[in-house]
């Protein structure tokens, strides 16, 4: 099935003059190409998701406190964020293997239901928020001294609700498309509007920690605009179209069953900080909330760039799957598994190295610093291992394997670390909030250990000499429907046919699969997150 003409005349006037394929340009450079936007993309969602906290950590006096009550908020923004992963990275890979079959109807089908249910989710969201944020935070680990400062926030974003939904979960489908240059700029608007806009709202008008709400909020007002208007104007190749807005079961429950094992990711993540700070007030108090408060902020670094790789590497090896080419889904994996390594023992090395000047971001207070910039070495001290899990993660998404990525998910929060921080304090009774901190590493360790053999036993499995003979690789049920050689077909010729009328941007050209998120998470990851996390 070919692009209709005026799909690619719009594309050709978004794009540049450079015509690559995702199923026959060579692995290393197109993966270069796409990762780049989408790590950028990545980079200024973690700059969006952390400013508001450097910006409220120094407001004069009162900096420490407002600081940890914005930390308490972060367990429900992650979940905000999680939803819009739950139909964005579910969504987004199956619409482009649909693509990579040909089936670009089948594409814009998902598309639709999946905006939906975005829709429905915030309406959902913002309601339960207003009413019940104030005995939510008060559970989540807020004192006396700091529940204003996160209920004065907490009020403000849930009204906002609707723009993070679609802002993360519809930019994942642009990057689906290979138009990753322009998912960049979506986070690029939200992150220097929001830049700008604090300071101006917490300082000049005196609003404090309401007006870094406000501020995040016309943010993602505007990230929202510029994501709709590329459906809307026709600028790639999959439309918004009302006809595909009623929800069905046969499109909608596949999407939720892929992006369930990021929805749990990146909901679990806001579990286990519900769990981390209540059970630190218990043993630490404020400090050691706020001391959590950096921890987690310091784990994005690690958390949003490799969600970015991940989302770089979805359409390339997500497409050739669909088209049964499994020699390039292999070469992208091992591609991805080296870069996303060298990225988190960088990172590692740094915090290790000089974990004051990541709390000196936050707060300048010589208290916190002191307490927070030890705890950073301990709650960190399994990062350089990152780079295993996100690959792993991300090939598992993004070639439909929703249970392994389920089980993984799982494995990691609710098997490992949410026992863990309660049985350490129990082990380490010397210092049981160091103990807390040091349930993070010691889950990390096992459960990147867990991964690592799931996928090497599957990998070898789902690719084998077998597949590689030049068929499609078969499918479980419940996973993505084998391609049968007229579908193989097809599919070569979509790509074909795509190369000669798309530009999509310098950075990625043709179909993909995206993030998702909240990644990462971001979340972990998305973008979505995605902008997945911000707080």
């Amino acid at each position: 099935m070919s692009l209709n003409m005026e799909n690619a005349a719009s594309v050709k006037n978004f794009g540049s003059s450079d015509k690559e394929k995702l199923g026959s340009a060579p692995v290393g450079k197109l993966l270069f190409r796409l990762a780049v936007p989408t790590v950028t993309a990545q980079i200024i969602n973690m700059l969006y998701n952390i400013v508001d906290r450097i910006y409220v950590g120094h407001i004069p006096g009162e900096g420490q406190a407002a600081l940890t009550g914005l930390g308490v908020c972060l367990p429900l923004i992650m979940l905000v964020s999680a939803f819009s992963a739950f139909a964005a990275s579910g969504g987004a890979p199956r619409a482009s293997i649909q693509m990579g079959r040909g089936d670009n109807e089948g594409a814009e089908r998902i598309l639709g239901n999946s905006f939906m249910l975005q829709v429905a989710i915030s309406v959902t969201l913002t309601t339960l928020l207003l009413i019940f944020n104030r005995p939510l935070l008060m559970l989540f680990g807020a004192s006396d001294a700091t529940i204003g400062y996160a209920s004065d926030y907490m009020r403000i974003y849930a009204a906002g609700t609707i723009f993070v939904q679609l802002t993360l979960g519809m930019n994942a489908f642009i990057t689906a498309q290979g138009f990753t240059r322009y998912s960049m700029i979506s986070v690029i608007i939200g992150a220097a509007a929001n830049i700008a806009l604090d300071p101006l709202f917490i300082y000049a008008f005196g609003f404090g920690v309401q007006g870094a709400a406000i501020a995040t909020v016309i943010s993602q007002a505007l990230s929202t605009a510029w994501v709709m208007a590329f459906f809307l104007m026709k600028k790639g190749y999959w439309r918004l179209k009302p006809k595909f807005f009623a929800l069905k079961f046969s499109v909608i429950l596949p999407v939720l069953a892929l992006g369930l094992a990021t929805f749990v990711m990146q909901a679990s993540e806001s579990i286990i900080l519900i769990c981390f700070q209540s059970s630190l007030q218990k043993y630490g108090g404020d400090i050691a909330v706020g001391a959590m408060t950096v921890c987690s902020s310091v784990m994005q670094f690690a958390l949003l760039p490799l969600n970015g790789l991940g989302q770089g590497a979805q359409p390339i090896i997500s497409y050739n799957f669909g088209a049964g080419n499994t020699q390039r889904v292999k070469k992208c994996f091992f591609l991805l598994l080296t870069s996303s390594l060298a990225y988190s023992v960088s990172l590692w090395i740094l915090a290790m190295a000089i974990p004051d000047k990541f709390v000196a971001m936050f707060n300048s207070e010589p208290e916190l610093i002191n307490y927070a910039a030890p705890m950073v070495r301990v709650y960190l001290g399994a990062m350089f291992l990152f780079g295993i899990q996100m690959a792993c993660q991300m090939t598992f998404t993004s070639i439909g394997s929703a249970a392994q990525s389920i089980v993984v998910a799982v494995a990691r929060k609710f098997i490992l670390l949410l026992p863990l921080i309660y049985i350490m304090p129990l082990i380490y009774t010397a210092d049981k909030a160091t103990a807390v901190f040091m349930a993070e590493p010691v889950a990390d360790v096992i459960a990147v250990t867990f991964t690592a053999t799931l996928f090497i036993i599957y990998y070898k499995k789902r690719f084998s000499e077998k597949a590689l003979s030049g068929k499609p690789v078969p499918v479980p049920d419940g996973e993505a429907e084998p391609l049968t050689e007229e579908k193989t077909s097809s599919a070569n010729a979509v790509s074909e046919n795509a190369a000669e009328i798309a530009d999509t941007t310098e950075s990625a050209k043709a179909t993909e699969s995206a993030k998702a998120t909240e990644s990462a998470d971001a979340a972990e990851s998305g973008a979505a997150k995605g902008e997945n996390r911000k707080g």
